[in-house]
């Protein structure tokens, strides 16, 4: 079974912001593969998904973002999954709009949801997908623009990606990090 975390903040107030496009992709693979309704469980929301023949287990942590790593540590120790079966999906401010990036493991590159993850998992050995939302504008603090919604001219970009991250997801799932990798890694 695999463990996909959709990092975000809970509530209307965050819905369509930056900070939630884990949120996104998973709802988007709900969607497309879930099997019945969605739970409460695990300081989270999750549903189970067949994708394409993969168990997988959904889940978006209800803890706001920076105390993301209570759900995920939850899920797994009630699971006893291998940290290799865990995929974070989070926002990038790195990153430019609409840009993915998949990586094995790694430093949590100042994204608060994945550091404390990483803190409660005791180790940086979790893969994440990255969904670049585009850089932080001159006069803006960090914090304001990740909670800012995107604008309709960058809508369709964040769609595409959601999209493209969602097929990202069942590719990780069916074939392997490095397959993920090899095709998801490169500019759309």
């Amino acid at each position: 079974m695999k463990l996909i975390v959709g990092l975000g903040n809970p509530g209307a107030r965050y819905e369509g912001t930056r900070h939630n496009v884990g949120f996104m992709v998973v709802e988007e693979l709900g969607r497309r593969y879930g099997v019945g309704t969605e739970r409460s469980g695990f300081s989270g929301l999750w549903r189970e998904a067949d994708l394409e023949g993969v168990r997988a287990f959904l889940l978006r942590p209800t803890t706001y973002m920076n105390c993301s790593g209570t759900s995920v540590q939850a899920a797994v120790g009630f699971y006893k999954l291998p940290l290799d079966q865990v995929l974070v999906i989070c926002d990038d401010f790195h990153l430019p709009l609409g840009r993915l990036r998949v990586r094995a493991s790694g430093s949590a590159g100042g994204q608060k949801g994945l550091q404390h993850i990483i803190q409660q998992l005791g180790s940086e050995e979790v893969a994440r997908l990255r969904i670049g939302i585009g850089s932080v504008p001159e006069g803006w603090d960090a914090t304001g623009f990740v909670l800012s919604r995107f604008t309709p001219e960058e809508e369709p970009i964040v769609h595409q990606a959601i999209r493209r991250a969602a097929d990202a997801v069942v590719v990780w799932a069916r074939e392997g990090i490095e397959k993920c990798m090899s095709l998801y890694n490169a500019p759309s």
